[in-house]
């Protein structure tokens, strides 16, 4: 389940609940199955789909991208999705109890670097694609409102490492997560983006001579949004892994100069929606 929740997650930089395998695992001993489950010892997940989002950040054109994801836990490191990369966590988790991780984030950022939709924004060119990379941190407390469920709080720092927008970026989120039945869940995350000077420079900026407005854009924070994903086993149990069905969908506000930016309050919308369904596989 943590692998399947993760995987959609990914495709919009949401994070499921590092708890939720454990949870799999409870979910299981209080069905009375003391057999186990795919989730003991190294495990692995892969996961495809299409989502359906903004052509660029602040845009209010949309297009389809695809989705690869893998995620898993192998010699005792986790390794979670991120939009457009992973996470490593190198501290084990334990039953039942709090569970901490830390580790390393690395991921591409092409926003604006192709499906320029919009003719105007396409005019002042791509943009190339940044490789950020930097440390992971987070916190999962488990069983609040029932014996299964978690609260995880988690935040990315990452910097530019492409020389790209040779920038950094801040990211926090909270999700809840909780299953519905032995072969469905669902979980609910809130996440923010905060970015440096240098990185709303590269991508909000607008210089002179063009057909929109010259623009100086200051760091900030430049979005803040909640998505809401669901996940079906297809085989009813959750805790033998195999195929699951994944449905996601989110709303998030461009805030800061990432709004105030003509590409946005001009020739898109601060207002940004997506959609996204798949197909993972845990074994």
């Amino acid at each position: 389940m943590k692998a399947i929740l993760a995987a959609a997650g990914a495709a919009v930089a949401l994070c499921a609940s590092p708890a939720a395998a454990q949870e799999a695992d409870e979910i299981a001993a209080a069905n009375g199955n003391a057999e186990p489950t795919v989730f003991d010892g190294d495990w692995l997940s892969v996961g495809a789909g299409v989502i359906y989002g903004p052509s660029y950040r602040g845009s209010d054109d949309y297009v389809f991208s695809p989705i690869p994801v893998v995620q898993g836990n192998l010699g005792g490191v986790g390794i979670s999705p991120r939009a457009g990369g992973i996470a490593l966590d190198f501290i084990p988790d334990r039953d039942g109890e709090v569970s901490f991780s830390a580790g390393i984030a690395a991921k591409l950022s092409r926003n604006r670097a192709a499906q320029i939709k919009d003719p105007v924004v396409r005019s002042y060119g791509e943009l190339e694609t940044a490789i950020e990379v930097g440390p992971s941190a987070g916190v999962s407390v488990p069983a609040l409102l029932n014996p299964y469920d978690s609260l995880s709080f988690n935040i990315d720092a990452v910097w530019d490492v492409a020389g790209a927008h040779n920038g950094m970026s801040v990211n926090p989120s909270i999700t809840y997560f909780t299953p519905l039945s032995r072969g469905i869940a669902v979980s609910l995350s809130v996440s923010a983006k905060h970015i440096d000077d240098d990185f709303a420079d590269y991508y909000y900026s607008v210089p002179a001579g063009g057909p929109l407005p010259e623009f100086q854009a200051e760091g900030g924070f430049e979005s803040a949004g909640v998505n809401l994903l669901g996940v079906f086993d297809l085989d009813g149990d959750v805790t033998n892994g195999g195929l699951a069905l994944i449905a996601l969908g989110g709303y998030s506000r461009m805030l800061g100069d990432a709004k105030r930016t003509p590409f946005t309050s001009i020739r898109g919308d601060a207002d940004q929606w997506m959609g996204a369904v798949g197909v993972g596989y845990t074994f």
